[in-house]
């Protein structure tokens, strides 16, 4: 190498070769590929004249034409060694460093870069115990890396062993270090041969402890694969000895039990492959591990649902009739759907089921129904609370990567009915709610749709099961808290409020015995008088359902069950003067507003969230300067209902014989009593406007009328929602007509004939046709009356209870 370097003369002018990511060392032999024209064309000078070339290294490999600024100053004089023509019109040629040199100037940069250079005078370092030891200590540092796994070629290792001069040292390790392009071209600055070489120390310092950290990766990872292996073997053996010794292995009998109940379980077949699949992780995990935790609990969940098992359905309509007759009075319109479906299902078995939702007011046996439907139809029955859910894995479930995850409320559901095809009763789907979670009613969007559920999938399963066989029924209060997607879902099927002689009937079928029963009684200790019942129903429930009313038996029952403890007699006969001694108080009190004739007051319905109930308006005029004041916790819907009606009889108040001055000179107050409970709602709008015309006009509303309707401005009657549950309030309060509009007429024919055959139900379209309906002709005035209306009675308190009109 010596004797190289000093038989190469290095002239002054040499071409530039720039090059990318590589720093090019004295000694230093390395191929190189030259694409750029103005590189071959300096390769192709060099080749022509004595074969020697300027490597320096440019500052931006980007560049394709760097600036004399983006290429280092310092570079190393080369020789071509060997060139080759590729086909891609580039060549390669393999290069070996001789002299560091510097860019004096440069001559030229096209068609090729040509500077002029000056070569650094390197003087070998005085021979002296501090460069010798530096020496050593360098080249025990590369044998030590080299057997960390440094990889450095052996004829290298020789060579390097050979040499005593610090730069040439340098120059030979720092080319095989790998340095990046910075670092290197620092050490091709250093012109002191000492400083070079305690550079490199540090570099092969920082190597070592990187040597030394990946060794010991790698000696842990090596350390766990042998510590499996180890337990591998030693388990294989303990099978051996285990079985030859006769003795079971636990572990092996639970793997072979899980084979059986897949094959038992009869999945369809890729779930079974799944199963499968599963069953060969679990063999092969340790048996404490945490991983066979998880494949179990996924294993126990896949063999223990019904993939196969079904119920035998009833499809006996004569039988599903009696049973649904005999657990609930009335709902017609529910027995005839579930009837309808069952003759359907006989006639098509594949029948894909429909998805009902029961709406309707709170104790009116909406949650009962559907365990009378299981029971009709030969299913199981699974009830699941939604009110207040939250969260929508409790519908998909959590997947299996979360500690202690399960399947979601459906899955679970199925596992508890034990088939394919139960009866799953959704209850209060409309108290559903969504945060940061999820929303749980998006989740349910694809198990209660017919079409989608077929290939329902679990996040713990992970794989599809089918919902299809399914019969899904949901229960609401309200439809409007219901998203509108899952809405279009399902079937509605609305559950209107009890009559008073429905609540009869259905108490003493019902409600007396079941309450005789669970208070230790018998019928021969404890008889209801008809009487007795009814004086319950009016006057301590006021509700569309019955719990109220179950719980006013079950007091008299726990009543006469102290009685006979404390003997004081043997047998009761409740009276309905007993049933106030045992009860207390009367709560509700009858209307007085039905009881006269009255100016200024007429009788609305309006609908509650607990079903029907009749709303009483009241007005007056006094001196003032005609203003409108409207009270009584009303909402914007009703105050403007207010307005519209006030409007409209200004319009027609000459055809009453109404001053038109009056409404100059008199203030008319509006009030709707029961002021604590807030109202809203259009339809109390005939109701206010007939209020306004009698106060106006001196002539009394007949109590037996009651009417809702919105009205316009122009006198038009508009339709109105929850028609029914407002006519079973009117039958309830002893109404005989009651006004509806003439396009709610199409509502009446599903109401029950009962109701019907009670009440006068006539319908109107113009506010004219209810003025003549519900008032009555003016009393004759003595002289001295004044145009103020007599001062009304007080009334009855009325129980608390939102309304809307």
């Amino acid at each position: 190498m010596e004797q190289f370097e000093s038989d190469v003369k290095i002239p002054e002018q040499l071409p530039l070769l720039p090059v990318r990511d590589i720093v090019v060392f004295p000694y230093m032999v390395l191929p190189l590929f030259v694409g750029r024209e103005s590189s071959i064309a300096a390769v192709n000078d060099a080749l022509s004249a004595d074969r020697l070339i300027f490597l320096a290294c440019q500052k931006d490999a980007s560049q394709e034409e760097p600036a004399e600024d983006e290429i280092n100053r310092i570079g190393t004089v080369a020789v071509i060694l060997r060139m080759l023509k590729l086909p891609d019109e580039r060549i390669k040629i393999l290069v070996q460093g001789v002299k560091r040199a510097t860019i004096e100037e440069y001559i030229q940069m096209k068609p090729f870069a040509k500077v002029k250079v000056s070569t650094f005078n390197e003087e070998p370092g005085e021979d002296n115990l501090a460069s010798e030891a530096l020496i050593r200590h360098v080249k025990e540092q590369l044998h030590n890396a080299v057997s960390l796994g440094k990889p450095m070629l052996p004829d290298l290792l020789a060579v390097i062993e050979t040499i005593d001069d610090a730069g040439k040292l340098a120059d030979i390790i720092v080319s095989n270090l790998g340095l990046k392009m910075e670092e290197a071209q620092e050490v091709l600055e250093e012109d002191d041969t000492i400083e070079r070489l305690k550079k490199v120390s540090e570099f092969l310092t920082r190597e070592i402890s990187i040597l030394e950290v990946q060794q010991k990766i790698m000696n842990e990872a090596r350390g766990e694969i042998d510590k499996s292996q180890k337990e591998y073997f030693l388990r294989e053996q303990l099978k051996a000895i285990k079985k030859e010794l006769g003795e079971e292995d636990d572990f092996q009998i639970e793997i072979e039990e899980y084979e059986k109940k897949i094959k038992k379980a009869k999945m369809p077949k890729e779930i079974a492959e799944e199963a499968d699949k599963q069953l060969k992780r679990l063999a092969r995990m340790h048996p404490d591990s945490a991983e066979s935790t998880v494949a179990r609990t996924f294993l126990d969940w896949l063999v223990e649902l019904p993939w196969s098992k079904a119920s035998k359905e009833k499809l006996d309509l004569k039988t599903a009739k009696k049973i649904l007759n005999d657990d609930h009075f009335g709902l017609e319109e529910v027995k005839e759907r579930i009837l309808d479906f069952l003759a359907l299902r006989k006639l098509k078995k594949d029948m894909k089921s429909p998805i009902l939702c029961f709406v309707g007011p709170p104790g009116v046996g909406k949650t009962s129904l559907g365990k009378s439907i299981a029971s009709a139809m030969g299913r199981e029955y699974v009830r699941m609370s939604l009110g207040g859910m939250r969260d929508e894995a409790e519908i998909r479930g959590h997947r299996r990567t979360y500690i202690g995850a399960l399947p979601g409320k459906i899955i679970q559901s199925m596992k508890t009915a034990g088939t394919n095809n139960p009866l799953i009763m959704l209850d209060e789907i409309d108290k559903l709610g969504s945060d940061f979670r999820g929303d749980p009613a998006s989740a349910l969007l694809e198990v209660l749709d017919p079409v989608q559920n077929v290939n329902f999938v679990d996040h713990f399963l992970g794989v599809p099961f089918d919902l299809s066989k399914v019969l899904f029924i949901t229960t609401a209060n309200y439809l409007d808290p219901i998203p509108h997607a899952l809405r279009d879902r399902m079937e509605i099927i609305q559950l209107p409020g009890y009559t008073e002689e429905e609540k009869l009937k259905i108490t003493e079928k019902y409600l007396i015995p079941r309450q005789i029963k669970e208070n230790g009684l018998t019928p021969e200790q404890i008889k209801f008088s008809k009487a007795a019942v009814m004086h319950i129903i009016k006057s301590y429930t006021r509700e569309s359902g019955l719990r109220n009313l179950e719980r006013s038996i079950g007091t008299v029952c726990r009543k006469v069950g102290r009685k006979i403890v404390e003997g004081n007699g043997s047998s009761f006969q409740i009276t309905p003067k007993l049933a106030e001694k045992f009860l207390g108080t009367v709560k509700y009190l009858g209307e007085d507003e039905l009881k006269d004739n009255e100016v200024g007051t007429a009788t609305g319905l309006a609908w509650t969230p607990v079903g029907g109930d009749v709303l009483f308006i009241e007005c007056t005029k006094y001196q003032g300067k005609g203003n409108l004041l409207v009270t009584g916790q009303l909402g914007d819907v009703m105050k403007e209902s207010s307005r519209a009606a006030y409007t409209y009889v200004r319009t027609i108040a000459a055809g009453y014989g109404i001053d038109p001055e009056d409404f100059n000179k008199f203030d008319i107050h509006v009030h709707v009593p029961a002021g604590a409970i807030p109202k809203d709602g259009p339809s109390a709008g005939i109701t206010m406007g007939t209020a306004l015309l009698s106060a106006l006009t001196g002539r009394p509303v007949n109590k037996s009328v009651a009417m809702t309707g919105e009205i316009t401005i122009t006198g038009k009657v508009l339709p109105i929602g929850g028609l029914k549950e407002k006519l079973l309030a009117a039958k309830r309060h002893g109404i005989t007509k009651v006004i509806i509009p003439k396009k709610n007429e199409k509502d009446i024919t599903t109401m029950p004939k009962y109701v019907k055959s009670s009440l006068e139900i006539v319908p109107v379209e113009k506010f004219e046709e209810v003025a003549e309906l519900a008032l009555l002709p003016a009393p004759p005035k003595p002289a001295e009356e004044t145009a103020a209306p007599a001062e009304k009675k007080p009334r009855a308190k009325r129980k608390p209870a939102e309304k809307q009109a």
